[in-house]
């Protein structure tokens, strides 16, 4: 018979194996058959766990053992002044008072449950490898140990592990965010905020965006493959994702036969449907020739509206699943188009991103407005648009300014 009351419980988390072989400690509450897991901020290994239970320790282990306890006190205490139990009460009493707020690896493991919820799984992975980073760099990292100087100390000794400045900006971009969610939470002072001018400045990562010639997209169009290979596939998707405004390959695997309206695709991008739901403006694509022998080539038969085009995806996964088949479709399709430029001779990483490089910065060499092509690459904001460009624009700088000196001819 299911319980009126809920059981609290402190369980390590064997769902999480971490590289350091330790275990998050969770608060575990379990009411009328369902059970829910909250983040504590504390983790230990399997074999300090069971000794805190058989027997009386000392040190470092009776410290965890009294914090957990306590955790376990308060979330008790919390239930028993609740009229009426639920899950959504709890959590609105029990979290902005509670351990994890202090803890960085318990803010971080929050954070990624919520991406997660909200389909954001790519976003979550980003987030929860710049934790394992942080910790690994300083463990049992708390929101005050957050200043100028650790955040360059970090960056100095995360460059010297061999890593990218674009991957330690990403990292640090993640953390700002939990910091101003700690300041919005009372976590966190904002005179503390280690941010901003005169402070530290999060790198820019220097990713050169590098487009193709019209002259070398020329070359892979009429590239010619034998009919049904990897390399004819892979062609044919480098085109559709250069005429479909330079869609993503997530977005690619993503459409749908009711996206199809007539001459167009209309479709929203997976990347901001969940953080910019009031603008459901969809992304309008022409259906030119080519695409639509592509669809007809490569496309699954249109048994229902619903049915996904192209076959990397199914109506069962989960969206991990999801995420794992696409990264494996960018992978295979980036290896054989890496084939294809050797063969042809161009000495560029021709890869499915290039692809919408390619059709940001022949647009704009062509004289097409930014505005234009904000929208069709579904950008934002025109700021974004105008970044994403400035990469694109020595060739064209040169090849302009070449027009001073023309009278010389």
């Amino acid at each position: 018979m299911k319980q009126a009351l809920p059981i609290i419980s402190i369980v390590p988390d064997k769902r999480r194996t971490k590289d350091n072989n330790l275990y998050p400690l969770k608060l575990r509450i379990t009411y009328k058959g369902e059970r829910k897991y909250y983040s504590t901020g504390y983790e230990t290994s399997l074999e300090d766990w069971k000794a805190m239970q058989e027997r009386q320790v000392r040190g470092k282990l009776k410290s965890l053992l009294n914090s957990t306890n306590d955790v376990k006190i308060r979330a008790q205490h919390c239930c028993d002044t609740l009229s009426f139990f639920s899950y959504h009460a709890f959590e609105a009493a029990f979290f902005p008072k509670s351990v994890p707020t202090t803890s960085v690896l318990g803010a971080f493991e929050e954070y990624v449950d919520r991406l997660k919820k909200n389909g954001q799984v790519g976003t979550a992975s980003s987030y929860q490898c710049a934790c394992v980073s942080l910790h690994k760099f300083k463990p049992n990292l708390k929101f005050r140990h957050i200043t100028v100087e650790f955040l360059k100390s970090y960056e100095q000794w995360f460059l010297s592990q061999g890593n990218s400045i674009t991957t330690v900006s990403i990292y640090v971009r993640a953390l700002r965010a939990l910091v101003r969610i700690a300041i919005e939470d009372g976590i966190m002072d904002n005179l503390d905020y280690p941010f901003g001018k005169r402070k530290y400045v999060v790198p820019i990562g220097r990713n050169i965006k590098k487009a193709l010639t019209v002259e070398e997209i020329g070359l892979i169009y009429n590239y010619e493959a034998e009919a049904g290979s990897m390399d004819e596939m892979s062609r044919d998707y480098w085109i559709f994702i250069y005429l479909c405004n330079g869609l993503n390959m997530k977005d690619l695997c993503l459409l749908k036969y009711k996206d199809i309206q007539g001459d167009f695709i209309a479709f929203q991008r997976a990347k901001t449907i969940v953080s910019r739901r009031s603008n459901s403006e969809p992304i309008r694509m022409a259906i030119k020739e080519d695409v639509k022998n592509t669809i007809e080539k490569w496309g699954q038969k249109p048994i229902h509206p619903d049915s996904y085009i192209f076959p990397w995806i199914k109506s069962e996964m989960s969206l991990e699943a999801q995420r794992l088949k696409i990264q494996l479709v960018v992978h295979l399709v980036n290896e054989h188009m890496k084939k294809i430029a050797k063969e042809l001779g161009i000495d560029k990483p021709v890869t499915t991103y290039c692809a919408r490089h390619s059709f940001a910065t022949v647009l704009k060499n062509s004289g097409v407005s930014t505005e234009f092509i904000s929208e069709a690459l579904g950008h934002s904001s025109l700021k974004t648009t105008k970044n994403y460009l400035a990469g694109f624009e020595n060739e064209a700088i040169h090849k302009n300014t070449d027009l001073l000196l023309q009278f010389k001819k």
